[in-house]
């Protein structure tokens, strides 16, 4: 990524818009390995981190270092707290924001990023933006919905290996010297003094000698002499020296003799090795994927695994106990810092390691040193290296609250918050067991369940809060409960229920603002104890879940209310006209707020009938509220005898009036049931879908305008279309369509081909046959709403009746 090296960074990343309306993702990583980086994955455009505000006000945000970053954005260092700087630029295509470019870089305290370094990186997005723009332009559009894709940042500038090449006139001394030979000197051609004291002038005392005695061995004798040594170059490198010589065999006496010589500079690879290997110390090398690159005797021995099982393979996949989450935040705070980082790993088996890891551009070096189990070591666990009695495990218990609550802030429903608890909390204490409960009228509900015997728990549901057990009273009394065994709690509360004889037990108050929300248990296989730095963090994490379920249950309770509004918002029944059968259904979306500002309706004015539907942005009680007034608005100047386009640019007008930045599409269609001829409007929204008498189906193109909202002086062509007998019209939101990672063309040509496959058939069969096919998809962010309207003839006009 040229934007990473353009100002000097260790790593990088391009974050885009994704199909989810407010989230970004992350597209590229570039010089960090993306397991480690997971968290950062995902960014909703209303956080408080430097990646949303940037997407948010298209402003640029640059960070020296880590005071700079803590003052401004304090829950970026909390997740990330590694002393390193940082620039974010917003990537435009078309005049549009689409995603932001990151760059992590070495700090500079006290000194501001440069105006060089700006105008560098803004120069690299508006080129990345201008490749958007034309991949747009070619049918794909800058959204992102998969995991990032790895990149590997260009290796820094080795020295090459060179040959140079000289030849030493005995007779004359003067030596002549290539090219390559001066370069690797230091030196030009022309300034070579052309004597052997050039080369003996960087040789070894004693090397200098031998090459004397080689001269004269050469000199005296008919046949070959060869001799290697170290010659150093001029920046302090060791180089191969190989000179041989031999007597010419010239006509007569006094023929010159000459010794010719290679000078070798081999880089520096071949030296790593034979010198790592001869210090006392385990030495490893990762590159910014955290592969292994390298490993000497004697990290083999430490690590415990032969050389060729480690080289090429990711370090926390090869050695699972290096997976611990501390010692990952260890290797995040190297990877993006220039600071080196030490630490006491616990391997298995043992003996304990002391860890040090020295970043660089291309990688990071560890050196490894065993040493004595630390004094404070914890007592049972259910798994290596999960107490949190070391140094290491300490950082652990640091970083545990920050990864659960940037999981938790995505989560939005009880029951994905309960998901994100198993995902994040079960691992990190090598628990096998969750349950979750909620407080509801006095009484504690189960929400969630994982790993108990099916049925266990049914006979704790819906408990009040006047039994004696453990996961009551540790709400009531506000205080977590912990047993390191089950007879420990069995002792406690004798009579229990027990779904184990063995395994330990933690009862955590579920506890937000000072309001009861529940309680969380966690069960674990084996008995085990829980350290006082333990126990404390899980009383934290505890708090965390219990402000999670409580946003949510705030978010059930407007969800109700947007439903409830919906419902009541929209025809319960369509009107019977002669001539037309009409169907509308509505889906919500399996993602966010479940409901929204989609709708659809049917008003009969006169001897003609409006078809409308239409789509307000977002989502909740605001959008299902807007969708109201502007259903209303649209009935009411269909009502008042005005045409089509008026209808459009009334609503238009209204809706601007009525809450400035909000915008909704919309289709309206006036059709006289008795000749077929309809007119229609469309304000943004997509095209609606023809299917004709014999069975064929088309995608219309009718003229339309702006979606309502954004201009009030918009206008919106009419455009004429008739309906023929036996023919049928489909009007959709955007959500029957659209599919993550496709683009909506690909939709509207599976609806086209749905419509026309199903044949003739009930109006309702038809409206629920395509509303099925829409609920089959497992993620749909967006609600749908479906209207259908179909003409027909009665059989005594001597035209078939499709209803």
């Amino acid at each position: 990524m040229s934007g990473v090296e353009s100002v000097g960074g260790e790593a990088g990343g391009v974050f885009l818009r994704s199909l989810t309306p407010g989230l970004l993702r992350l597209a590229v990583l570039a010089g960090l390995p993306g397991p480690l980086f997971r968290p950062w994955w995902r960014m909703h455009v209303n956080r408080p981190f430097p990646v949303a505000e940037v997407f948010r006000t298209g402003r640029a945000v640059h960070l020296a270092d880590a005071e700079e970053a803590m003052r401004r954005f304090p829950q970026l260092m909390a997740g990330l707290p590694f002393p390193f700087g940082s620039s974010y630029v917003p990537v435009l295509s078309a005049g549009e924001r689409v995603g932001v470019l990151t760059v992590l870089r070495p700090a500079t305290p006290g000194r501001p990023v440069g105006t060089a370094e700006r105008r560098r990186l803004r120069s690299v997005a508006e080129r990345l933006g201008a490749a958007l723009t034309e991949l747009e332009s070619g049918g794909t559009k800058p959204r992102w919905d998969v995991e990032p894709l790895p990149v590997q940042l260009p290796a820094g500038s080795s020295p090459p290996v060179r040959i140079g090449r000289f030849d030493w006139d005995l007779a004359s001394g003067g030596v002549g010297a290539d090219a390559e030979l001066c370069a690797i000197l230091g030196t030009e051609p022309a300034e070579f003094p052309g004597t052997i004291d050039a080369l003996a002038a960087r040789l070894a005392p004693e090397d200098v000698y031998g090459l004397w005695a080689l001269a004269r061995q050469a000199a005296g004798s008919g046949g070959p002499v060869v001799r290697r040594m170290r010659l150093r170059g001029p920046d302090g490198r060791s180089h191969l020296l190989e000179v041989s010589g031999r007597r010419d065999n010239g006509a007569g006496a006094g023929t010159a003799s000459h010794l010719t010589g290679f000078l070798v500079d081999l880089g520096i690879g071949p030296v790593v090795p034979e010198a790592a290997d001869r210090l006392p110390r385990g030495i490893f090398s990762l590159d910014r994927f955290g592969r292994i690159t390298y490993l000497n005797d004697l990290a083999e021995q430490f690590l415990g695994h032969a050389r060729s099982e480690l080289v090429g393979r990711v370090l926390w996949e090869v050695l699972p106990w290096s997976a611990n989450p501390a010692y990952e935040d260890h290797y995040r705070a190297a990877m993006i810092s220039d600071d080196p980082v030490h630490f006491l790993a616990r391997r298995t088996p043992p003996p304990w390691l002391a860890v040090s890891l020295y970043p660089g551009h291309e990688g990071l070096t560890a050196v490894l040193t065993p040493t004595e189990e630390p004094s404070c070591t914890p007592g049972p666990v259910s798994s290596p290296g999960l107490g949190l009695g070391s140094p290491a495990d300490r950082s652990a218990a640091r970083y545990r609250p920050v990864a659960l609550a940037i999981a938790l802030t995505e989560a939005v429903t009880a029951r994905q918050v309960s998901a994100v608890v198993t995902e994040e909390l079960l691992p990190a204490f090598g628990g096998r067991q969750l349950a979750i409960y909620l407080l509801k009228e006095g009484r504690l509900y189960l929400e969630w369940e994982t790993g108990f015997p099916k049925g266990f728990l049914d006979g704790f549901d819906g408990v009040g809060l006047d039994a004696r057990i453990p996961g009551v009273e540790t709400l009531t009394s506000g205080r977590p409960i912990f047993f390191d065994s089950m007879q420990h709690l069995s002792g406690a509360y004798p009579g229990i229920p027990m779904d184990a004889d063995v395994g330990a037990r933690a009862f955590l108050p579920l506890i937000a603002s000072g309001q009861h929300v529940g309680s969380c248990i966690l069960g674990f296989d084996q008995p085990r104890g829980f350290s006082p730095e333990e126990r404390a963090i899980l009383t934290a994490l505890a708090g965390l879940i219990a402000q999670a379920l409580q946003r949510a249950q705030r978010y059930d309770s407007e969800a109700a209310l947007a439903r409830g509004l919906q419902d009541v918002l929209l025809p319960h029944r369509l009107p019977v006209v002669d001539h037309v059968d009409t169907a509308g259904r509505y889906l919500a979306g399996t993602q966010g707020m479940d409901v929204g500002g989609d709708w659809y309706d049917v008003i009969e004015t006169g001897e003609r009938l409006s078809l409308v539907i239409g789509d307000v942005q977002g989502h909740g009680v605001a959008a299902a509220a807007t969708m109201g007034q502007l259903r209303s608005a649209v009935r009411a100047f269909a009502l008042s005898g005005h045409d089509p386009q008026e209808v459009m640019s009334g609503t238009n007008r209204l809706l601007i009036d009525l809450d400035p930045g909000q915008f909704a599409s919309c289709c309206y269609i006036v059709l006289d049931p008795a000749t077929g001829i309809a007119h229609a409007v469309r304000a943004g929204h997509p095209q609606p879908v023809l299917r004709h008498p014999d069975g064929t189906a088309e995608v219309m193109d009718l003229s339309g305008g702006v979606v309502l909202g954004v201009d009030p002086d918009a206008s919106y062509p009419v455009s004429e279309l008739h309906l023929a007998p036996g023919a049928m019209l489909a009007l959709y939101t955007d959500g029957m369509v659209e599919q993550s990672g496709t683009d909506i063309d690909v939709g509207i040509e599976r609806l086209r081909r749905t419509i026309a496959d199903f044949g003739p058939a009930p109006m309702a069969d038809t409206a629920d046959h395509v509303i099925g096919r829409a609920r089959q998809a497992p993620d749909r962010p967006d609600d749908i709403a479906l209207l259908l309207a179909a003409r027909w003839y009665d059989i005594d006009d001597g035209t078939a009746r499709s209803r």
